[in-house]
């Protein structure tokens, strides 16, 4: 039996001060909760979520990482910096830094590796856009994106790893897959994983759905067999609202 986990991408939202108070209205709403909580937070917020969760069944987690240990990569933020300041898991090839900011098939892989090698747990996004599905091409990306997102490494390191499905038309758009269309693109995944690692791994792989899930949505979409859980935007920034999709 998977475990679900429900996960809030807060995106480029809330200072130190917005944060602790999101938390602190977090915590008792979904304290009894059956679903795994995490919430991955910015940089900057990373070191006060890590602090105000401890002793909580909320874990803390950051929204991308470096590729390499150290060095001349401006900008950058290394799994060990990450681990150092509390994170436990990260988002890695969020569509957002696909579309905006140039991450590729083999930058995710090698943020992945990283991530892994610090005993971080990576979430793993892949999805196509409305363009490639409208095209018939979403098992052709997902498969790419996924093969791609997993090169070199191990089943055994693959049981740290979560994947999150995220159709890009349905993110921040109000529009949502349906709870079929997702299962159905989930299912396909996890044979691709299968096809890699074998039944035995993907079975036990946790896929979310990461597509404008919220409260209005969640329960039909986690009555899916194939869907684990879901990376929540917007729906994160709210306390009420985010407890409510953890206790679907």
């Amino acid at each position: 039996m998977r475990k679900p986990v429900i996960a809030g991408n807060w995106k480029m939202n809330n200072t130190i001060a917005a944060a602790t108070s999101l938390i602190n209205e977090l915590k008792p709403l979904v304290a009894d909760a059956e679903a795994e909580v995490v919430i991955c937070v910015p940089y900057t917020a990373i070191q006060k979520a890590a602090e105000l969760t401890r002793g909580t069944n909320i874990a803390v987690g950051a929204e991308n990482v470096a590729w390499a240990d150290k060095g001349a990569f401006t900008g950058e933020i290394s799994a060990e910096m990450l681990k150092e300041v509390g994170a436990e898991y990260v988002i890695i090839g969020h569509s957002e830094r696909r579309q905006m900011f140039g991450e590729t098939d083999e930058t995710v892989n090698m943020r992945t590796v990283q991530a892994l090698k610090y005993s971080l747990k990576p979430i793993v996004c892949v999805g196509e856009t409305l363009e490639e599905r409208e095209g018939g091409k979403t098992e052709t990306v997902v498969k790419r994106q996924t093969e791609g997102a997993f090169k070199g490494i191990s089943a055994a390191e693959l049981d740290n790893v979560i994947i999150a499905y995220e159709p890009v038309w349905a993110i921040g758009t109000g529009k949502t897959a349906t709870s079929e269309q997702a299962n159905e693109t989930i299912k396909y995944i996890r044979s691709v994983v299968a096809g890699l690692y074998g039944k035995a791994t993907a079975d036990k792989l946790r896929i979310q759905y990461g597509g404008s899930m919220n409260p209005s949505n969640a329960a039909a979409l986690m009555a899916q067999p194939d869907i684990d859980g879901g990376l929540i935007g917007g729906a994160s920034l709210k306390a009420a609202d985010f407890s409510k999709v953890v206790k679907y």
